[in-house]
């Protein structure tokens, strides 16, 4: 088999040039659209569903929440393992589906079950929701912002409204998570000692600040041309039109939110912090889809970083935008495969020149490096297999394979036909062996149909000759080449 790729590839050394050339420029044009990533997608397919019950203990979250979501789910098509974490507050539960399912159709099917459930849970508890879609890992960016004339609460606040936005406005973004920082909040800080005065309760104080927002519908004006709906804007504007907010009458006087409490401008509650260079600030860490391009999201992101720059600036406010990167492996990899590849090509060249002192053989055979490297990634390719920091390593050590094929195998050749013919022989490969041919490997192949079209041809009578030689091992051993020559067939020229 391999004597016949041999002697096929030299017959027709036109085909392998043409073949090689096509892997080159289409493996180029793959390579610049492959899919760069950390690490290979190694995660189950899952779904995982979160649901927040604010005031809730662990174990009442685990009784009324999570058990409601897991008799909801359970039986769904192609579930395996269903499996939930109640922690105060807060419910997950991660569902876990056959190896191979398609993960969009899991999550319609996980969609549809809870889409029935709200009215099961109890009063106050969130909607349950699916978390994004992310690689196993997803995080892409870690940005960083500080500030010397800035409070915590400004910077939050810029974060919430502009920043984050604006991120998750790139493609391939999948979630944007804030940590640190204080969240702005209008507070209305209630005295029980007044409340008590004027015979209330918490709960009127909740209704009345309920009222006190939104956009209320308050009818519509009908005239003859046209018919104008009339919405009642009862949004306040401040904390201070908020305390304004009537309670309720007590003894003919007006009782307003401010008259049981204070209405101010706060902090909410602080469930995470975060230190950039030992000072406080807020991080934000980016995740990615699942099967997005790593490296073109991140400099998608650099690039809308770039663009809020002046924003930040302007309102003095210091941004880091590289405090965790993944794409610097994908990048490094990429240098060290690229590296690799100038080493193996200069070395091959090197050697070749310097000792069979033949430079258009070495410089072809140099040329088959790159070629079985773009070979390699249009087969990755076709699998759908990406290219991440483990394969890029793998690639890189088998430049070295390849490398030592090249020197090796070359050398061997030479060997045989100079043993064959003379020297005439080691620069004349129409004297070179079938067997002697059929030792080289692909990289070698390409070389000697590139130096010469044909290995046989016709002696001075118009016979058609071909030489051949053997190469034998005894006990483990080389035991010396024999050589011959054969007339395979005789017959004239056409």
């Amino acid at each position: 088999m391999i004597s016949f790729i041999v002697r096929q590839s030299i017959r027709y050394a036109g085909v392998v040039v043409a073949l090689a050339l096509t892997i080159v420029i289409y493996g180029f044009y793959v390579l610049t659209r492959a899919n760069l990533d950390v690490f290979p997608e190694f995660s189950p397919s899952q779904v995982v569903i979160q649901t927040e019950a604010p005031g809730l203990s662990a174990e009442l979250v685990e009784r009324q929440v999570t058990q409601a979501i897991e008799n909801a789910l359970a039986g769904a098509s192609g579930v395996e393992h269903i499996r939930s974490q109640s922690i105060p507050g807060l419910s997950v539960v991660s569902v876990l589906f056959r190896e191979g399912s398609s993960v969009y159709r899991n999550r319609q099917t996980i969609a549809e079950r809870l889409g029935g459930l709200a009215n099961r849970l109890p009063h106050g508890v969130a909607q349950p929701a699916i978390t994004p879609l992310t690689s196993s890992a997803s995080t892409v960016l870690g940005v960083g912002l500080t500030s010397e004339k800035r409070s915590l609460m400004e910077i939050r606040t810029l974060v919430d409204w502009t920043l984050r936005p604006h991120l998750l406005a790139v493609e391939g973004v999948a979630e944007v998570n804030v940590f640190g920082g204080d969240v702005r909040q209008w507070q209305i800080q209630v005295d029980p000692g007044r409340l008590l005065r004027y015979g209330l309760s918490i709960a009127d104080v909740v209704q009345a600040a309920r009222r006190a927002t939104g956009v209320l519908p308050a009818g519509f004006v009908r005239t003859e041309n046209q018919h104008v709906i009339i919405n009642l804007e009862s949004q306040p504007r401040s904390a201070q039109e908020l305390g304004r907010i009537v309670l309720g009458q007590r003894s003919g006087q007006m009782l307003r939110l401010s008259d049981v409490g204070n209405a101010v401008e706060a902090a909410a509650p602080s469930i995470s912090a975060a230190a950039i260079n030992g000072k406080p600030g807020v991080f934000l860490m980016v995740q990615g889809q699942l099967g997005a391009n790593t490296r073109a999201v991140t400099l998608e992101l650099e690039a809308a970083l770039k663009e809020v720059e002046p924003l930040l600036a302007q309102e003095q406010i210091n941004i880091f935008p590289r405090l965790f990167r993944p794409a610097n492996f994908i990048e490094t990899a990429v240098s060290n495969v690229q590296r690799d590849l100038l080493i193996g090509s200069a070395l091959v060249i090197l050697v070749l020149f310097l000792f069979l002192f033949n430079t258009r053989t070495a410089v072809i055979c140099a040329t088959a490096i790159p070629t079985s490297l773009l070979g390699a990634v249009l087969v990755l390719d076709y699998f759908g297999v990406g290219l991440n920091i483990m394969v890029l390593g793998g690639l890189a050590i088998a430049l070295g394979e390849v490398v030592d094929d090249e020197i090796t195998d070359t050398e061997t050749t030479d060997t045989e036909s100079t043993d064959a013919g003379g020297d005439h022989c080691a620069t004349d490969p129409t004297n070179l062996s079938v067997d002697a041919l059929a030792a080289m490997n692909h990289g070698s192949i390409v070389c000697w149909a590139a130096h010469q079209t044909s290995w046989d041809g016709y002696d001075s009578h118009g016979a058609f000759v071909s030489h051949w030689a053997h190469q034998g091992k005894q006990n483990g051993s080389d035991s010396g080449a024999s050589h011959g020559k054969s007339d395979w067939g005789h017959s004239h020229k056409p």
